[in-house]
C-alpha cells in the first residue's frame, strides 16, 4: 500500500484499473469452458486481444431482441395487444430499431461473439455505461440525479450513428428500451427479468460512489443513491443489498487502510450474502477453478459473482495483475466481474493502472472524464 496515495489519486487508479480490467476480459467474456479460453489463446489471455470471430460458448442467437431474458417468450408476447398497443401496432423490435441499430443481424447466427469486430483494448457496453454516469457526475455541481442520467443513458444508448463498439446488450438494457417504446415514463422501466441480480449492475455503481463520497456525502447516504440509482435499471432487492455491502466498502477503501484492514472489509463485505466462509475457504487454497465453476458458478448472478470478486480480491491482493488476468481466464462473466474486481484492486494500488492503461483504445478520453469528475466532486462547497 502506498501511503501517500491521496483519495484522489486511489479514484483515478480505480476507474482506471476498471476499464483495464473490461477490455482485458473482453475477448473471452462467456466463454464458460477454461479449456476454449485456452484453445483460442495459448496460455490464456495475458495482454489486450481482440475479439475472436468465433465463440464457442455463445447464445446471443438465443436471447430476446424484444425483451430482456430469451427468445422463448417472444412469440407468445407477438400477436397479443401490448397496453397501449393494438396487434396491429406492434412496438419496434429493441434491438435493430431502438438500440444496436447496425447491429441486429449478429443477433441470428449461432457463434457470433458477443463483443464482435472489438479490437484490443476496446471496452465494452457496461463501461460505457459508466462513462455515461462519470459525464453526467461532471456536468453538474449538484450531487447524482438520476433524471440526469437516465436521459443521458437514453441518448447514448440509441444515437445513432452508435457511440459505443459493442454488439451486444445484456438483458436490463433491452428490458428497460421496450419497457420505453411502450410508453413507460423512463423512470419506470427498469424490468424484472430471471437474471436481474447480476454483477453487470454494480458496473456504474462505483463513479456515483466516488462522486458522492468527494462531495462530503455519508455513507448511508450514498447506500440510497445507489439504491435509486440501480431501481431505474436493476429493481431487485437481493441486489441492493449487495450494493449496500459495495458501497460501505468502497467508501471503507477509500480512507487508505493498511493490507490487514483491507482484508478485513473485503470479508466483512461477504457475511451473509453466502453460505460460504471466504476466509476458511482462503486459508484452504483451493485451486481457482474448483472455486470459480464447482463452489460458485461462473455466470453473473450475483449470489455466486460478488463472493469470486472478493474471494480473488483477498486472494491476489498484493499482485493486482495476476488477479485480472485469472479472473479473465476463469470465463464467464468475467468482464463486469473484472470491472468490479479491478475498482476494489486500484483503490488499493496504481500497479496496474500505471502499466496498462495507456493501452486502453481511448485512455486519453477516459482520463479527461475521470479528471472531470474528480475534480467538480472535489471542488469546495460555497
Amino acid at each position: 500500500m502506498n501511503h501517500k496515495f491521496s483519495q484522489q489519486s486511489r479514484v483515478t487508479s480505480a476507474l482506471k484499473t476498471s476499464f483495464i480490467a473490461d477490455a482485458l476480459a473482453m475477448p473471452v467474456h462467456w466463454y464458460y469452458q477454461p479449456v476454449e479460453i485456452e484453445r483460442a489463446f495459448t496460455g490464456g489471455i495475458q495482454r489486450f486481444e481482440a475479439a475472436p470471430e468465433f465463440h464457442p460458448s455463445s447464445i446471443m442467437s438465443l436471447h430476446s431482441k424484444h425483451k430482456g431474458g430469451r427468445q422463448s417468450a417472444d412469440s407468445a408476447s407477438k400477436g397479443h395487444s401490448s397496453k397501449g398497443h393494438s396487434t396491429n401496432d406492434q412496438p419496434p423490435q429493441v434491438v435493430g430499431d431502438v438500440i444496436l441499430k447496425d447491429k441486429a443481424q449478429f443477433w441470428d447466427r449461432p457463434n457470433v461473439h458477443y463483443h464482435q469486430g472489438m479490437q484490443a483494448g476496446e471496452n465494452t457496453l457496461n463501461a460505457h455505461c459508466a462513462r455515461v454516469l462519470m459525464r453526467t457526475l461532471a456536468s453538474s455541481p449538484q450531487r447524482y440525479d438520476r433524471q440526469a442520467f437516465v436521459s443521458a443513458y437514453i441518448d447514448f444508448m440509441t444515437s445513432q450513428p452508435a457511440a459505443h463498439p459493442d454488439t451486444y446488450a445484456e438483458s436490463y438494457h433491452r428490458g428497460f428500451f421496450a419497457n420505453l417504446a411502450q410508453g413507460r415514463k423512463p423512470e419506470n422501466c427498469g424490468m424484472i427479468t430471471h437474471d436481474t441480480a447480476s454483477i453487470g449492475a454494480l458496473v456504474t455503481i462505483a463513479p456515483l460512489v466516488f462522486s458522492e463520497r468527494l462531495n462530503g456525502a455519508s455513507a448511508a447516504e450514498i447506500k440510497l443513491a445507489g439504491r435509486a440509482h440501480l431501481a431505474l435499471t436493476h429493481p431487485d432487492e437481493s441486489l441492493m443489498q449487495v450494493c449496500d455491502r459495495y458501497v460501505q466498502l468502497l467508501c471503507g477503501l477509500m480512507d487508505g487502510p493498511d493490507e490487514a484492514g483491507v482484508k478485513a472489509l473485503l470479508l466483512e463485505a461477504s457475511k451473509g450474502l453466502t453460505s460460504v466462509d471466504l476466509a476458511g475457504l482462503l486459508k484452504r487454497n483451493v485451486p481457482d477453478n474448483q472455486v470459480v465453476g464447482q463452489m460458485f458458478s461462473r455466470a453473473c448472478y450475483i449470489s455466486d459473482s460478488w463472493p469470486v470478486v472478493l474471494y480473488l480480491a483477498c486472494k491476489y491482493q498484493i499482485d493486482p495483475w495476476q488477479a485480472l488476468r485469472v479472473n479473465t481466464n476463469l470465463g464467464g462473466d468475467n468482464v463486469h466481474r473484472g470491472i468490479v474486481l479491478g475498482t476494489l484492486l486500484g483503490l488499493q494500488s496504481d500497479a496496474v493502472a500505471t502499466s496498462w492503461f495507456e493501452q486502453l483504445a481511448v485512455h486519453k478520453l477516459i482520463a479527461q472524464e475521470i479528471e472531470a469528475l474528480i475534480s467538480v466532486a472535489s471542488a469546495p462547497k460555497l
